[in-house]
């Protein structure tokens, strides 16, 4: 098994920043890829960004381009986001995520098969 555990998470103005992490442990060399998912009241949990521990390449949403920055030290077995410039639409508990998987399709929850217990990032207007 893989073991994740977010940290960084809290309560922020609009513009502000804030960099989430999440370190891996156990079978780590299971893991080809890292993802962070948020997931907001009522909502379906969403892709946000994704790396893989080879190589470093980077998935981001839309939403998030320019703002977010997905980065990891292979290391630590630890991956962090550092979220610029936040808006109140980003408000929800961040979760990071492990994929087996070497496609690259790395955008659907399914395609990862561990999981952290989330961090709340709330970002007041």
């Amino acid at each position: 098994q893989v073991q994740l555990v977010e940290s960084g998470g809290g309560l922020v103005q609009a513009g502000a920043s804030l960099r989430l992490s999440c370190a891996a442990s156990g079978r780590t060399f299971s893991s080809y890829a890292m993802g962070w998912f948020r997931q907001a009241p009522g909502k379906e949990r969403e892709f946000v960004s994704a790396i893989k521990w080879s190589g470093g390449n980077t998935y981001y949403a839309d939403s998030v381009k320019g703002r977010f920055t997905i980065s990891r030290d292979n290391a630590k077995n630890t991956v962090y986001l550092q979220m610029n410039s936040l808006k109140p639409e980003d408000t929800a508990v961040y979760y990071c995520a492990s994929s087996p998987h070497t496609d690259g399709s790395y955008y659907y929850p399914g395609r990862y098969n561990y999981w952290g217990q989330g961090t709340q990032v709330t970002v007041s207007s």
